[in-house]
């Protein structure tokens, strides 16, 4: 499969259908997301890695407000393309008890379309600079990651909110991912 750029990819659009997927999240339980919307909206984040600077803070403010989001009928469901040794940093580093999925293959960022292949530079810095170590924390040396985007979708398993922006410092707020949840 030949990997697309970041220009390439737009997400999920509102109204669109999400297929179904499961995975293990970090403490060995298997997640299906039909399973979860037959219990309310889900709320699907995505997130590039335990190495990133402004991941592990996002994933802090979605803990502090996990219980407001069950408050109104929800669930959180965390999805990465790294494997489970870099999802337990990702643990120690933020104290998270929201399930994180690892995306093996990409086959779950791919359905929401926001696997892309960063450019030859990005890849260097984030595995310098920020000793992300692409090739060997995901399941393959593509190096692929993902747009953080943040999916709100129904219990029909529509889209029914999304914040994607190809900018990787600009994430949804816990506060409009509540307010959205109304």
């Amino acid at each position: 499969m030949k990997k697309k750029t970041v220009k390439e990819y737009n997400g999920l659009a509102i109204g669109d259908k999400v297929n179904d997927f499961s995975g293990t999240d970090q403490d060995g339980n298997k997640i299906q997301l039909s399973e979860l919307l037959n219990k309310g909206k889900v709320v699907v984040v995505f997130y590039r890695g335990q190495w990133c600077p402004v991941c592990m803070p996002h994933l802090r403010k979605l803990q502090d407000g996990l219980m407001e989001v069950k408050g109104k009928g929800a669930s959180i469901l965390i999805i990465t393309p790294e494997k489970q040794e870099n999802i337990q940093k990702t643990i120690l580093k933020t104290s998270i008890t929201i399930p994180i999925i690892y995306d093996e293959n990409y086959r779950i960022m791919e359905d929401f379309d926001v696997a892309f292949l960063p450019g030859k530079g990005l890849r260097l810095m984030y595995n310098t600079l920020f000793s992300a170590d692409l090739k060997n924390a995901q399941s393959e040396d593509s190096q692929t990651l993902s747009v953080p985007a943040t999916f709100s979708i129904d219990t029909n398993s529509k889209v029914i909110w999304r914040h994607f922006d190809r900018d990787y410092k600009k994430r949804a707020s816990t506060k409009e991912i509540f307010n959205q949840l109304l």
